[in-house]
């Protein structure tokens, strides 16, 4: 059985443990859903790392319209609360408008704000009102410090419980850069800081009608966010990354996370 979302945060809060958001972009199926999070929950379970399931039940900002945006609401909350039941493993998704803040709080234990809604007001403000964490992304088009008027927000909200995340910065035409100075710059807010290795690799409209990705960096970027005192580390990851239906070029293939994870512990217990 899954924690409770308060016992979930106290973990995440605790700077000694480090902690794995991850899952597919995309809620795809609910077999597919149940695979990624039985193998993620039994290496974290063995390593002693505190594992959160992620998927989206819409992505609201695909590149192209055409591109296939998962089962809607309805039906990605009903596969994420059998993930949540079956493997017993707390679970993240995000929202993209205030009416599904609500809703998914009813069934996730962290709600999250995309980057591009970092700003939103309204959206924030819905969220934080909720029983879930708050998962706050940095927006690409924002600096490290900027993320502290975010945090301000929620706050005036009645925010408590809440995630800040980066995930790179613009850089030119379809690029990202991440820096690592973000990580302390952030935690200045007082709340746990994630670093997104998967989307900070992404090459945004890389490929026209859809974003490309270096998905061969992503370990090398979440092993020196590690190293610089990241909480924990948001990576998507799927079977056959090729075969995704959203992110596939940025993830890590599902059969090499186990040996990342290892490397991420030994450097995270270095640092203590």
């Amino acid at each position: 059985m899954a924690i409770t979302t308060r016992q979930l945060w106290r973990k995440l809060s605790n700077s000694n443990n480090l902690f794995l958001i991850a899952g597919p972009c995309v809620i795809e199926s609910e077999s597919l859903c149940l695979k990624v999070a039985r193998t993620l929950s039994k290496a974290c379970d063995q390593l002693g790392i505190t594992y959160v399931f992620k998927a989206s039940y819409d992505k609201a900002n695909r590149t192209s319209g055409k591109s296939r945006r998962g089962p809607g609401l309805k039906e990605g909350l009903r596969i994420l609360k059998a993930v949540r039941e079956k493997v017993g493993v707390p679970i993240l998704t995000d929202v993209h408008d205030v009416a599904q803040s609500t809703s998914a709080a009813e069934v996730v234990d962290i709600i999250q704000i995309p980057a591009f809604l970092c700003r939103q007001t309204d959206l924030i403000t819905a969220a934080v009102k909720t029983s879930a964490i708050v998962n706050l992304k940095k927006g690409q088009f924002l600096s490290p410090q900027e993320m502290s008027q975010v945090v301000l927000k929620a706050e005036s909200a009645g925010g408590k419980m809440m995630l800040v995340t980066e995930r790179g910065t613009t850089f030119g035409y379809n690029n990202l850069v991440s820096d690592m100075r973000s990580i302390p710059v952030m935690k200045q807010s007082g709340y746990p800081v994630v670093f997104d290795a998967t989307h900070s690799v992404q090459m945004p409209g890389g490929r026209g009608d859809k974003s490309g990705g270096n998905g061969e960096f992503a370990p090398v970027l979440a092993r020196a966010a590690v190293a610089a005192g990241v909480n924990g580390l948001f990576i998507e990851t799927h079977p056959t990354p090729e075969k995704a239906w959203s992110d596939g070029p940025n993830m890590v293939p599902l059969n090499k996370m186990r040996r990342l994870l290892q490397q991420l512990l030994k450097i995270h217990k270095a640092l203590k």
